[in-house]
């Protein structure tokens, strides 16, 4: 029975992708920042784990508690969206915390065991916005390219050592807590000078006919988890998939 260990399962794609792997019959290590094993059924596959990633004792102390692993999956995120100009460095500094350096740092926690079996998966989730330009997600956008970009050099980085590495790019999923989990943060980031343009752009999400869902990414997950081949892009939900075709 294969292990997974995923990031940031307490609420939208690292929680669907945690029951996902559980109804596939995996053994499940679920990790947040604040552990809630409410979240899921009872069953002897599940390990739910404290982690904070952008604390690198933290991240030790979970690949010591977690043991053996076949498969990582970086889900661990948090959202920015606002007007640049009027976005402070140090919040653009904690997007690329999470977003980016917790992502290498765990993936550089997770590759010495990986490398020394020749077996291994890593999955990174980043972000439609790495597939077309959006507008007012800048620092966002930056932080998720960054890991693209990483992802497709570790990827061959690793390939020597049989260790397989897979980007997962979700669509826009209205159903996340994306806004909700950053509404602290994302206060006074649309200043007046913005708002008739923020308007027309949040009026257009409105109207999207395609969007992505949690079920969806979960699904991505799974099936870059099971892929033997060195495909490294899984477009998750039907808009993302449009932007990569038409990419």
């Amino acid at each position: 029975m294969k292990t997974v260990l995923i990031t940031g399962c307490s609420s939208g794609y690292g929680l669907e992708t945690a029951r996902h792997f559980l109804a596939h019959g995996w053994n499940v290590i679920a990790t947040m920042r604040k552990p809630r094993h409410d979240l899921f059924p009872a069953t002897a596959n599940l390990r739910v784990l404290p982690l904070d990633v952008t604390s690198q004792e933290s991240i030790d102390q979970l690949f010591q508690a977690a043991g053996p692993i076949d498969v990582l999956v970086n889900n661990a995120g948090i959202g920015l969206f606002g007007a640049f100009e009027a976005t402070p460095m140090h919040t653009v500094r904690e997007v690329f915390e999470t977003n980016t350096f917790g992502t290498m740092a765990v993936c550089r926690a997770a590759i010495p065991a990986f490398r020394e079996r020749r077996a291994g998966t890593i999955v990174n989730v980043t972000s439609s916005v790495t597939l077309a330009t959006f507008p007012l997600v800048a620092a966002y956008a930056a932080s998720k390219a960054a890991v693209a970009g990483f992802t497709a050099s570790l990827q061959l980085e690793l390939k020597d050592f049989a260790v397989r590495v897979k980007l997962v790019e979700p669509g826009y999923g209205p159903s996340t807590r994306f806004a909700a989990n950053g509404q602290q943060r994302m206060q006074g980031l649309i200043p007046p000078a913005y708002e008739p343009f923020a308007h027309r752009v949040f009026a257009g999400f409105n109207h999207l006919s395609a969007v992505t869902s949690a079920a969806d990414v979960a699904e991505g997950v799974w099936q870059a988890a099971n892929d033997a081949t060195d495909q490294l892009h899984f477009p998750a939900g039907a808009d993302a998939v449009a932007l990569a075709q038409a990419r």
